[in-house]
């Protein structure tokens, strides 16, 4: 038992923990105003889990504390290629906002406005084009871009699915631009 819990508290520590947004909301009350926290945390372990959560408190630190919990339970695996950027283009929605987001080439890092960037730190990629359409609002934000990351699927899903081999849904590509030259060639 006591072996589990040291496995799990350093596999805790390892996680990146990014900060989006802190939001601070007033009641008024009958002797005066009472204010409260709001916090939007996203955890990853920087190689293809990420989560995101909030909390409410009325200090700062245990709505941060809450967030953080929320955002560990909530992680979900993302298939990266190459273990730097994503397989594929895509868009999210949630509510008003949308988001865009491009793989990329080695070197381009990461280029994405604010709560979409944290994402993407915690999540391990080092390339990706993002742009985020309609509302700017951080939690809408984060929300599209988890629902585009959940969309996400690497050639040996589609494999799968398709009861194939990865090199026939990978190799097409190759094929496509080889046949022309063949046929060609049985002309002449």
């Amino acid at each position: 038992m006591a072996r589990f819990e040291r496995e799990n508290r350093s596999q805790e520590s390892e996680l990146i923990e990014k900060l989006v947004h802190i939001n601070r909301v007033a009641k008024v009350v009958k002797g005066g105003r009472r204010f409260g926290f709001a916090a939007l945390v996203v955890v990853g372990d920087g190689k293809g889990k990420v989560g995101f959560g909030k909390g409410k408190a009325r200090e700062v630190p245990e709505a941060i504390r809450k967030a953080t919990e929320e955002a560990k339970k909530s992680m979900v695996r993302i298939p990266l290629r190459e273990g730097r950027t994503l397989h594929h283009d895509i868009e999210g929605r949630h509510g008003a906002g949308k988001v865009v987001i491009r793989s990329a080439q080695a070197g381009t890092g990461i280029i994405a406005g604010g709560p979409m960037r944290a994402v993407f730190e915690a999540l391990g990629v080092q390339d990706v084009v993002t742009k985020s359409l309609g509302s700017s609002n951080p939690y809408n934000m984060v929300r599209g871009t988890f629902d585009a990351l959940k969309k996400q699927s690497s050639p040996r899903m589609i494999a799968a699915k398709r009861s194939k081999k990865v090199g026939d849904i990978v190799g097409r590509r190759g094929e496509r631009e080889a046949a022309p030259e063949a046929a060609q060639e049985v002309t002449e």
